[in-house]
């Protein structure tokens, strides 16, 4: 196997029951993810809980990964459940779950991302854990920030990886210079992977800001449109923003050492 084929990583957070009720985000089984257990202090993510046809999407993309896994090609249709009766779950706006593989060619996770960071007309919210993303990303945000979009990115106030903060932290003086709003996540380490823009759309998953979520791993998520989730999402965010340290550019470090470090981790960054 290439180097490339071993961090191919199933990163996807799926919880199917017969079909009809699914669960996806970045939540994993761990008691760190429900703060039974600290660990870099107050663990915040996110998931979703999507029922109906929906629920279906993500029961093919884990059929899918099974037989890719396994390698057999078994056939889909039996676990269909609604062959005798009809789907009964009322439609509640436009919800796509859609998954991203590192075996074909289309960068379907960035695409989505871009998608939302373009088409923002009023504001856009981010979570993630980390974020070491390519140039053409940084000004995608930069250019909606002059655009007149809020755009806010909230990164974690404690790390889970030494060398990820470094390189993270290492935007932060472009990101704030061109007028995009940085937070850090005050209680502890913020997992959640939320896009949210405008009161009409967001983005659950799995799929971090970096270039192994984006390019390397099978990640999932699921797109939201005019749902009544969205609410409750922007209502989160305002809880969240409560907590959080916006990051001014008088924060970021002008030390010469630390600029030439923070960019010779750039370079390795793709491999990060």
């Amino acid at each position: 196997r290439s180097l490339v084929s071993l961090n191919h990583r199933d990163h996807r957070k799926i919880a199917v029951i017969d079909g009809k009720v699914g669960f996806t985000g970045g939540i994993n089984i761990a008691d760190e993810y429900i703060n039974m257990r600290e660990r870099f202090g107050y663990w915040k993510d996110s998931a979703v809980m999507i029922s109906g046809q929906a629920a279906w999407n993500l029961s093919v993309i884990f059929l899918q990964l099974w037989n890719f896994s396994a390698r057999t090609d078994e056939d889909f249709s039996s676990f269909f459940p609604w062959h005798e009766k009809e789907c009964q779950s009322a439609s509640d706006g436009f919800i796509q779950p859609f998954a991203d593989s590192p075996t074909d060619n289309e960068n379907v996770a960035e695409h989505v991302y871009l998608h939302f960071i373009n088409n923002a007309k009023d504001y856009l919210y981010i979570e993630t854990p980390y974020f070491i993303v390519d140039d053409s990303f940084v000004s995608a945000l930069i250019l909606a920030a002059k655009s007149g979009v809020d755009v806010r990115l909230i990164l974690p106030h404690k790390w889970d990886k030494k060398l990820v903060r470094r390189i993270s932290r290492s935007y932060y003086r472009e990101l704030t210079s061109g007028g995009v709003r940085v937070f850090e996540y005050l209680p502890g380490f913020m997992h959640s992977k939320v896009f949210l823009s405008d009161d009409k759309a967001a983005v659950i998953g799995s799929i971090n800001l970096d270039y192994r979520s984006l390019y390397h791993h099978f990640e999932c998520a699921t797109c939201l449109y005019k749902t009544s989730s969205i609410k409750k999402i922007r209502s989160d965010f305002d809880s969240v923003f409560a907590d959080c340290k916006e990051i001014r550019l008088e924060d970021c470090s002008s030390n010469p050492f630390v600029t030439i470090w923070q960019s010779f981790l750039r370079i390795i960054a793709p491999i990060m």
